[in-house]
């Protein structure tokens, strides 16, 4: 049960992550400047977006544990209740992507880059709203334990999405060629079809109907909204810091020029793609586990706790070793230049362990959550994949570190955010053990 509910999800996410390439590749092809204000509003986007989702994403134990203990109304009515949640995250998001002067300058863009990504990041300021709420679409049907619906409207979104960016990045039918603004407007578009597909699926579908999820809207409730809150921001916050540790590797990268973060590129590109295994693994598993404590199972659950962790290391060793033994010919399909290749297979060998602990610890956190675990694995996070990752990678390539001259190499950055996530991985395992020896959820 845990393995289609994994693919089905991998799929959509596989679809997800098709958007932003698919963007890449329209871009890219119209022209250089769009390319460009395409790869700093979307990194910005993504800053902002994938923290506030995570709040979001992080209510799915809390629905599968009352779908658990067969709550049904129970669970209609705090799904209303989310409503007021996302409204405030969503305003948050909005605010911060309409105004965004502070990150460009940060990020020091280009005077004659800002107005095409400021002009990116107010279209998509308007597409974040519907783009929370098809996540809270998504979260409760993967509480229910059916994520097939989610999969097949991402999937035919996909089919929307390309021709549309094709359209309006490069013009054509009386519309102006729009450049990286095109990709937001057609992403603002998907984002409201699927939140329309969504709400037509929650009022027509019967599966729907034992949740009353369309009685009137309650106000407030102030100690439902705090649950929210006191699971969904530590969670949120952990799932920014876990991704921002990630991506902010090429910002330090690319001091050592282009090659360097070509070859880099390459090991992030592949990374990225590996973790959508282990992420859908994650929802999948955290569903049946909450699900399990909410019937008064918690034998079961630790059952389906143990069988996650198996199956994520199976497959995740099974990928490292791939990777490992094709480094070069996968490095070599990105790139003809011979320096590029060189360094990107490099990385590669480093990213087949990335990966096992990465998965490792990305299954983990998801099911910390199910136990209502999260203060300790943001501090977790912060400390290890921002210090001992983020920074020792610095100081072994920029400043040398006890006794050694710096490296001056990509190399150096993965070697230290994999120890750390290596880390990660035991400390959170040693917290999964002890909690699941309890007879109950903490609180």
């Amino acid at each position: 049960m845990i393995t289609g509910h994994a693919g089905t999800v991998l799929v959509g996410q596989l679809a997800t992550m098709a958007y932003g390439v698919a963007d890449t590749l329209i871009a890219g092809h119209f022209s250089d400047a769009a390319l460009a204000s395409l790869s700093v509003g979307s990194a910005i986007y993504i800053s902002v977006y994938v923290g506030l989702m995570g709040v979001v994403q992080a209510l799915l134990p809390i629905w599968a544990e009352l779908h658990g203990g067969k709550k049904q109304k129970a669970l209609g009515r705090s799904l209303r209740q989310s409503i007021y949640l996302v409204a405030l995250i969503a305003a948050v998001g909005m605010l911060a992507l309409m105004f965004p002067g502070s990150l460009l300058r940060w990020a020091q863009v280009p005077e004659l880059m800002l107005g095409e990504v400021q002009q990116y990041l107010k279209v998509l300021a308007f597409a974040f709203m519907p783009a929370l709420l098809f996540r809270v679409y998504s979260s409760f049907n993967q509480s229910l334990g059916k994520p097939v619906l989610v999969t097949w409207l991402q999937v035919g979104a996909l089919t929307v999405k390309i021709p549309l960016s094709i359209w309006l990045v490069g013009g054509g039918g009386g519309v102006a060629p729009m450049g990286a603004v095109g990709c937001a407007w057609a992403t603002f578009a998907v984002n409201y079809l699927l939140l329309a597909l969504a709400v037509l699926m929650l009022r027509k579908n019967a599966m729907y109907q034992p949740y009353e999820i369309w009685k009137t809207m309650e106000k407030p409730d102030w100690p439902q909204i705090r649950q929210f809150v006191r699971l969904g921001i530590p969670g949120g916050l952990a799932y920014m810091v876990e991704v921002t540790s990630f991506t902010l590797m090429a910002v330090f990268i690319a001091r050592l020029g282009t090659e360097a973060s070509a070859g880099h590129q390459i090991a992030a590109s592949i990374a990225a793609v590996l973790y959508m295994m282990p992420l859908s693994m994650a929802i999948a598993s955290s569903a049946r586990v909450s699900f399990w404590l909410g019937a008064g199972r918690p034998d079961t659950a630790k059952h389906i706790v143990v069988l996650a962790l198996s199956l994520t290391a199976l497959t995740s060793i099974t990928f490292a070793a791939f990777i490992f033994t094709a480094n070069e010919w996968l490095a070599g399909l990105y790139s003809p230049n011979p320096a590029i290749v060189s360094i990107g297979s490099g990385l590669l060998l480093w990213t087949a362990l990335y990966h096992v602990a990465d998965a490792t610890q990305a299954v983990c956190a998801f099911l910390l959550r199910c136990y209502r675990i999260t203060i300790a694995p943001l501090v977790i996070y912060g400390v290890l994949l921002w210090g001992l990752g983020l920074q020792g990678g610095y100081l072994l390539s920029y400043s040398g570190l006890a006794g050694h001259a710096p490296s001056q190499s990509a190399s150096s950055f993965w070697a230290a955010s994999t120890v750390a996530l290596a880390f990660v991985a035991c400390s959170f395992l040693f917290l999964l053990r002890r909690v699941t020896k309890k007879d109950a959820p903490c609180t």
